[in-house]
C-alpha cells in the first residue's frame, strides 16, 4: 500500500474493477496524477459474487482492456471466474495504478470548483471525479420473499456458489436471465430437482452457420453500435440480457429441453402465502418469445450472409422439444421438497452517496458518454454508457479512452483559469 503524502488529485476514481483499472490506465498514459478508491479488493465482485462453476458468455477474444488484449491461448474459450479475477489482477500489475484498497467512500459533493470526498480513511479533494462502480449494487429481491416460511433457505444469485453447499431438497430459481439460466443448469446437471420460475428475459443461439453468434455480430458491426444508433435508445439500458452460457466451451441454454430432462419450469411468480406460491399463465408465451428472438438474431444473421454473398454453412431450423401441455399455477413447497430458493431477479444501483444533482428519478445519472451536466464529474462501466460492451472487457476502453480524452481536456484548462483568477483578484477587478 502506498503513503500518501497529500490528499488533493487532479482525478478520483472511485470503484477499483475493470472500468477504474481501465480509466487508471487510460490516464497513467496521458500523464495525469490520480487515486483509485477501492470499497473492497480489485476485481472483488469476480471473485466473492459469482458461483463456483461461472464463465463468461462472450469469447475471451472480447476481452480487451486497454493496453491488455487477452493474454491466453484459447481466443475462442470462455474464462471461468479464476481466471477472470487472474485476468484484472494481472491487469492492474503492469502499471501498478495508485489504489487504496478496503476504502468506502460515504459522500461525494461539489460545493464550488473541486470536489470534495469522504472517505473511511480521511477527507480528500479532487479536481475531477470518475465514478466507476458499475450499475450492480444492492440485490434486488422482492418484499414477497417476507412470506416464505422461516424454513426456507433463501439467497440472492450473488451468494449462490455450488449445489452442494445448499441444504437437501429440491430448489426454485426465481428469474430467468443469464444468472438466474445458469444457476439453474448448474443445479440440474449436479442431480438437484429444480423448480424454475421463467421470466421475459430472451435467449441467444450459441453458434448458427458455422460460427459463434458473437463472431457474427462483431463481424456486422454490432458491438459498435452506440445507444443513439440503437432503435430501442436509452430504454435497451433496462432491457434483461440474453441468457446463453460458455460452459464447457459454450452451449445454447434451451430451457424447453431441461424441462424434457425433469426440471419443472413455472410463469412468473405471482404470489406467496407460506408454504403455497401462485404463478402467472405466462410460462408458454414466455418461451415463444425468447425462441422468437433467438430466431430473429438467427434471420439477421442470414441476411448479413446473403447481402454479403459470404459462404457459411446451413443449420437445421430450430424445433421446440417441448411444450407446457398445461399451465402449473400453483405450488406446494412442503409437498414439492423444496428447501431453498434463489432470488435471480437482479440488482439496484445506489449512488445515493453522490450529492450532486444529475440524476433522474430512478436515481440514474443523466449523461452524455459518460459526462454528466456536472463539470468534471464522469461515469463509467454502465451498462450500454454508449455500446452494448461499456459494461462488459469488449467495450470499456473505448469509454475510458474517450473519457481520459475529455479529462484530460479539461485538467489543460483547469491551471489557465486558476491563473486567470488570481490575477483578476491581484488587479482587484
Amino acid at each position: 500500500m502506498q503513503v500518501l503524502t497529500n490528499s488533493h488529485f487532479p482525478v478520483a476514481i472511485i470503484g477499483g474493477g475493470q472500468a477504474g483499472l481501465s480509466i487508471s490506465y487510460c490516464l497513467k498514459q496521458r500523464g495525469i496524477d490520480h487515486i483509485i478508491f477501492e470499497q473492497n479488493k480489485i476485481a472483488h465482485s469476480w471473485r466473492s459474487k459469482r458461483w463456483d462453476s461461472f464463465c463468461l458468455v462472450t469469447p475471451n477474444w472480447q476481452c480487451m482492456l486497454p493496453g491488455y488484449p487477452y493474454p491466453g491461448n484459447d481466443p475462442n474459450g470462455f474464462m471461468q471466474r479464476d481466471d477472470i479475477v487472474r485476468y484484472i489482477e494481472d491487469y492492474a500489475s503492469t502499471f501498478k495504478p495508485l489504489i487504496k484498497e478496503g476504502v468506502t467512500v460515504s459522500k461525494v459533493r461539489k460545493p464550488e470548483n473541486v470536489f470534495e470526498i469522504d472517505t473511511s480513511i480521511g477527507h480528500y479533494v479532487a479536481d475531477q471525479v470518475v465514478v466507476a462502480t458499475g450499475g450492480y449494487h444492492t440485490a434486488r429481491i422482492p418484499r414477497m420473499a417476507e412470506r416464505l416460511p422461516a424454513s426456507i433457505t433463501q439467497l440472492h444469485s450473488s451468494e449462490y456458489k455450488n449445489p452442494e453447499s445448499l441444504p437437501e431438497g429440491g430448489v426454485l430459481v426465481v428469474g430467468t436471465g443469464q444468472s438466474g439460466c445458469q444457476i439453474a443448469e448448474d443445479l440440474h446437471l449436479a442431480g438437484k430437482q429444480v423448480h424454475l420460475c421463467v421470466g421475459g428475459a430472451p435467449r441467444a443461439p450459441r453458434t448458427y452457420r458455422g460460427k459463434d453468434v458473437v463472431d457474427w455480430l462483431d463481424q456486422m458491426g454490432y458491438y459498435d453500435m452506440s445507444i443513439d444508433d440503437h432503435p430501442q435508445k436509452e430504454s435497451v439500458r433496462a432491457k434483461a440480457n440474453h441468457y446463453v452460457t460458455g460452459r464447457d466451451g459454450g452451449r445454447e441454454i434451451d430451457l424447453r429441453r431441461f424441462a424434457l430432462e425433469g426440471m419443472r419450469l413455472y410463469g412468473k411468480l405471482k404470489h406467496i402465502q407460506g408454504e403455497q406460491l401462485e404463478f402467472k399463465d405466462d410460462l408458454k408465451h414466455n418461451l415463444d418469445q425468447a425462441d422468437a428472438v433467438a430466431e430473429s438474431i438467427k434471420a439477421t444473421i442470414d441476411a448479413f450472409i446473403e447481402k454479403n454473398q459470404l459462404d457459411a454453412p446451413i443449420d437445421s431450423p430450430y424445433q421446440t422439444v417441448w411444450q407446457p401441455e398445461t399451465s402449473l399455477l400453483s405450488l406446494d413447497l412442503e409437498t414439492a421438497n423444496i428447501s431453498t430458493v434463489i432470488w435471480s431477479t437482479g440488482y439496484h444501483t445506489d449512488f445515493s452517496w453522490i450529492e450532486i444533482p444529475v440524476f433522474d428519478g430512478k436515481g440514474y445519472p443523466g449523461h452524455e458518454r459518460g459526462v454528466t451536466p456536472a463539470q468534471g464529474l464522469y461515469f463509467l462501466g454502465l451498462p450500454w454508457l454508449y455500446t452494448w460492451g461499456s459494461g462488459r472487457f469488449s467495450g470499456i476502453a473505448r469509454d475510458a479512452n474517450y473519457l481520459a480524452d475529455c479529462i484530460a481536456l479539461k485538467n489543460r484548462v483547469l491551471p489557465r483559469q486558476l491563473s486567470r483568477n488570481v490575477n483578476e483578484v491581484a488587479l482587484g477587478s
